[in-house]
């Protein structure tokens, strides 16, 4: 009799474990096989969020088939406590396992409703996008200038939702009397600006920030940046530059910035000027006029004047020797690097060379010879056009 139970037992238990094996493997294969979205989703994951919230809304979205194993899965990958806040694009037919990883890995969130605020050169503008899932491409919804035009309400909206993405993008070559006035614009900050930040020492980039950030912690933010940047170029600089301390070399990358534009340039400008500092030569680049003029409050929307060129300041390098006293602008990270690493040039001039770039020339005849094609260039342009037939 207890043998038969005994084998009754067993037969029973070999037919559980077979289930379960069963079960598990089925449950695996559930976890790691496609998913059933035929196109990308952007999942949410809300500040706090459990696991078993974010399964819920997975499978209504029609992201996941079943939110019991998906949970059983990240539990068992030990992820369940590691959900991070943002919003994720997650491709069509994702497995369970590859939204697990995306949601529990954070970083810049990758879909859902966008605001940008951003502070250029010559304007600031307010930008309101959505991504869109099939494409996995922003589209733009809203755009206006915060300076000329009233908030949208569809951005004052976004802006107060839980799950919308904020960002602060400040481009190279703005002033940082710039960058505090256009911070000072974003209404969804907080805090008041006492103090504006040294000129150049703070970083272009763009910012993700919370609603309600403290103005002055995103600044001070900008600042570490810009000078983890700036001490890492230097202390990678070759040998022999004419810079005495990073501050001068920043100064040098701030003139660099604001003379081109063009990434394949920066090293070939920023050679010109360093040979020029080299021969001691003045370096007379009409940015740092302007920036006399205007002390890096706003843009000077109109040619120099001769009095202007002639007028001495701490940073007309027309009429003053080496350096400016200070920078001009927050120059990026690539013309930082362009200043600490100049091509080996023997370049002492460039002039626009009618494409949008420069000619860089050797010695002063042909130089002249560059800008004479320079001002042919112009003077064809604006002549008049003939008409064409029909």
């Amino acid at each position: 009799m207890w043998r038969n139970i005994a084998s009754t037992f067993l037969t029973l238990l070999l037919f559980v474990l077979i289930v379960a094996a069963g079960m598990l493997a089925w449950g695996r294969a559930q976890y790691t096989g496609a998913g059933p979205a035929q196109v990308a989703q952007c999942v949410q994951v809300a500040r706090g969020a459990s696991l078993s919230a974010v399964s819920k809304t997975l499978k209504e979205q029609g992201a996941i088939s079943n939110s019991y194993i998906f949970r059983a899965g990240a539990d068992a990958a030990g992820k369940a406590r590691d959900l991070k806040f943002g919003s994720y694009l997650v491709p069509p037919g994702a497995s369970m396992e590859d939204i697990v990883a995306v949601i529990t890995a954070g970083g810049p969130s990758t879909c859902g409703t966008e605001v940008i605020y951003r502070v250029g050169v010559r304007a600031d503008s307010v930008v309101l996008r959505d991504i869109n899932p099939e494409t996995g491409v922003y589209e733009e919804r809203v755009k206006y200038d915060p300076v000329t035009e009233q908030p949208h309400d569809a951005v004052l909206r976004a802006e107060n939702q839980p799950d919308a993405r904020l960002r602060v993008v400040v481009a190279e070559g703005v002033t940082s009397w710039q960058v505090a006035e256009g911070l000072k614009r974003a209404n969804f900050l907080s805090g008041e600006i006492d103090t504006v930040p040294p000129e150049g020492m703070l970083a272009p980039d763009s910012y993700e920030v919370q609603k309600g950030a403290d103005r002055e912690a995103i600044l001070a933010d900008m600042e570490k940046r810009q000078q983890a940047i700036l001490q890492a170029a230097w202390e990678s600089r070759p040998f022999g530059l004419p810079y005495q301390t990073p501050e001068e070399a920043l100064i040098m990358a701030s003139i660099v910035e604001k003379e081109t534009g063009i990434a394949e340039e920066r090293a070939d400008v920023a050679s010109v000027f360093v040979n020029r500092l080299e021969q001691g030569m003045r370096l007379q680049t009409d940015p740092t006029v302007i920036y006399g003029v205007t002390e890096g409050k706003g843009v000077l929307d109109r040619g120099l004047r001769r009095s202007e060129l002639d007028r001495k300041t701490d940073w007309n390098t027309y009429q003053i020797d080496g350096l400016p006293r200070t920078p001009i602008a927050n120059p990026g990270k690539a013309a930082i690097e362009a200043a600490l690493n100049p091509a080996a040039t023997e370049y002492l001039y460039f002039v626009a060379d009618g494409s949008g770039g420069h000619q860089f020339s050797r010695t002063l005849e042909e130089h002249n010879a560059a800008v004479a094609r320079w001002r042919q260039i112009e003077a064809d342009q604006s002549a008049p056009q003939p008409p064409t037939g029909g």
